[in-house]
This record gives C-alpha cells, sequence and structure tokens, in this order.
C-alpha cells in the first residue's frame, strides 16, 4: 500500500507518479519486491499526455478515458494530432472497486472528519483503516 498526503486544493495528476514510486509489493518466494505495477487503472483526472508518456516509458499499461478538451483539441490538429490513446471498457469498469474502498475508508469518522491536527497522525489513521478494511474482506472471504 502506498500512501501520500496532500494540502485539500494539489492535484491528483501529479502525485501519481511519486505514488508509483513508493510502490513495493513483496514476493512469496525469493527475490526483491516488485516496484512496477501490472496495470495502472485511473479515472479522467490522471489523463494529462505527460503522464500518459511517463507511464509508456516505464512500460506500465494504462486504462484511462480521455477528457473532452483532449479529445477535441486532438482533433483539431487533423492528422496531426496522433491516433487516440488505446481504453479498454472492460478493465475500466473494476476501476469501481477504488471508489467502493474510498467509500469504505469514509466511514471511519475519524477520517471523514479527520480529527486529527497532524498529518502524521492522519497518515496513521489511514493505514489502520484500510488494514481493519482488509482484515475485513479476509475474515469473509475465509468463512
Amino acid at each position: 500500500m502506498s500512501i501520500i498526503l496532500t494540502a485539500g486544493q494539489a492535484g491528483d495528476n501529479p502525485q501519481l507518479l511519486p505514488l508509483l514510486n513508493q510502490l513495493s509489493v513483496g514476493r512469496d518466494g525469493p527475490g526483491r519486491p516488485r516496484t512496477r505495477p501490472d496495470r495502472v487503472v485511473a479515472d479522467k483526472a490522471y489523463s494529462h499526455p505527460s503522464t500518459r508518456a511517463a507511464l509508456r516509458a516505464q512500460g506500465i499499461p494504462f486504462t484511462c478515458p480521455e477528457r473532452r478538451d483532449q479529445i477535441n483539441h486532438r482533433r483539431a490538429k487533423g492528422s496531426r494530432g496522433g491516433r487516440p490513446p488505446a481504453f479498454d471498457q472492460a478493465t475500466y469498469a473494476g476501476r469501481n472497486v477504488v471508489e467502493r474502498c474510498f467509500n469504505r475508508l469514509k466511514q471511519f469518522r475519524d477520517l471523514a472528519t479527520r480529527y486529527a491536527k497532524r498529518a502524521a497522525y492522519y497518515r496513521a489513521e489511514i493505514i489502520i483503516a484500510a488494514i481493519v478494511l482488509w482484515l475485513r474482506t479476509d475474515l469473509q472471504d475465509t468463512a
């Protein structure tokens, strides 16, 4: 799990690459942890061409719909605008799992109202809440 806390007015897109750089997934057997995800599925907030280029350079598949203004800008360029980026509707449909996770995290009153004044405490609360949710789903799967 990787978490970055920012100011409320900070944009989502600039945080994506630092968030991915923090990623580390341990392996079952020997070997160093994986640091590259199999795929990134995101909403239109992450649709900037620089984000697409950075993920393409790292070899990470990216599923994200294009924003309307980007579509219009590309079409206005004509043939110089290039091809539209690939978009897999079936893969994108799985993004609702992340949105549902955010909604479940907001059920923790401390997180929804941010009682913690210090960012470190708030980050710790998020991690604890995520672990609780993970353990709940793990217990439901085994029952």
